[in-house]
């Protein structure tokens, strides 16, 4: 029996040795934190220096502007239309051809009226000879004062009754009330048209109004003389000057904007009545203002835009606030200096704190990216 006891105990240390042994094996294999630690740093610093394009920040002159769109009309505009009613026996224009003022346009059969008038004439001139007589027979004290008087009064009546003649006569022509442009007509010779009704309309397009609207927020900062750049798609990439000629001073209700109203010269008679217009108005000029290409800019949360800006070599990620744009340039209000270099295209796959090369103009080799100075 104690044989027995005395084998127990030796299969019992070997077994503990054995287990001993297998726990500092495994002890010695497992790696440590050290090491980990360089190998993390070591990896990190290992990622290749990004290729990009590189953009110095700019004094430009970005002008304190507007946008707004708009309407053009015509300087002058009517619908020419009959007082009296009657049956058209003349035109005398071409349809969408240019007329003076006072031109004749359409006339009417007056042949009545014509009549009416040399009636009022004759009329007219026998009482002018019967006055004459009578103020001869006044000399000479054949008559009396109230003679003398009534036929002056029935010289004065037959005047008036030319003069309404001649009016009536009038109305059965139509005349252009200033010059410009005839539209499209809408009757032809023979029509009898009824008074009221629509016959051309006439357009003075010399020179083009522009009505347009801006938020009342800025009604202290508008005034009339201000200047006004106008754009049409009408006329790709043409841009013309324009002033502000007046300010409603009734505020829409309804958006809340201040209306306003722009001369524009029309030279050549390029725009038209009617088109759309796209309206930049200069509120204050600013003659030198930090900006980058907008391409350098990249979003961030709550609204906010960051850039990579170089410094040594290396892209740092730097939060900026912006202020006005204008074509492709944005204006930088906070976080960056003029003279500083911010990356304008390769910055989707940086980091802050990659190293940046840019690529030269030559042979395709990539030299380190240019520095901006340290700050």
């Amino acid at each position: 029996m104690g044989g027995a006891l005395a084998k127990a105990g030796v299969i019992g240390l070997s077994v503990a040795g054995l287990v001993a042994l297998g726990t500092y094996a495994w002890w010695t294999q497992q790696p440590r934190s050290e090491p980990v630690q360089v190998a993390v740093l070591d990896t990190a610093s290992a990622r290749p220096e990004a290729v990009v394009e590189l953009a110095e920040v700019l004094a430009e002159a970005m002008p304190d502007e507007l946008g707004a769109v708009g309407s053009l009309r015509s300087n002058e505009s009517v619908i020419l239309r009959p007082e009296v009613s009657g049956r058209i026996s003349r035109i005398s224009f071409e349809d969408g051809s240019p007329v003076a003022r006072g031109a004749v346009l359409i006339e009417f059969d007056a042949a009545v009226q014509r009549a009416e008038l040399q009636q009022a004439q004759a009329n007219l001139s026998l009482a002018e000879s019967n006055h004459r007589r009578v103020a001869d027979l006044f000399e000479r004290r054949f008559i009396s004062q109230s003679a003398r008087d009534e036929a002056a009064s029935r010289q004065e009546v037959a005047r008036a009754a030319v003069q309404l003649a001649q009016a009536q006569l009038a109305r059965m022509r139509i005349v252009a009330p200033f010059a410009g442009t005839v539209g499209i007509r809408n009757v032809s010779v023979g029509d009898y048209v009824k008074d009221g009704e629509e016959l051309v309309n006439l357009e003075d397009v010399s020179v083009l109004k522009l009505d347009f609207r801006l938020p009342e927020i800025h009604h202290a900062s508008l005034r009339v003389g201000q200047a006004v750049e106008v754009s049409s798609d009408a006329l790709p990439g043409v841009t013309m000057a324009a002033t502000i000629d007046a300010i409603d001073p009734l505020v829409d209700t309804q958006g809340r904007a201040v209306v306003l109203r722009a001369s524009l010269p029309n030279a050549g008679n390029q725009l038209r009545p009617g088109m759309f217009a796209r309206v930049r108005v200069t509120l204050d000029e600013r003659p030198a203002v930090a900006v980058v290409p907008e391409e350098a800019l990249m979003p961030a949360a709550g609204n906010r835009m960051f850039v990579y800006r170089v410094v040594d070599g290396v892209a740092r990620r730097v939060e900026v606030r912006t202020g006005a744009r204008r074509d492709t340039r944005v204006e930088i209000v906070e976080g960056l200096q003029l003279g500083d270099v911010v990356v304008s295209a390769g910055q989707l796959k940086l980091r802050d704190g990659d190293a940046v090369r840019t690529r030269t103009d030559g042979d395709g080799a990539v030299a380190p990216a240019a520095s901006a100075r340290a700050g």
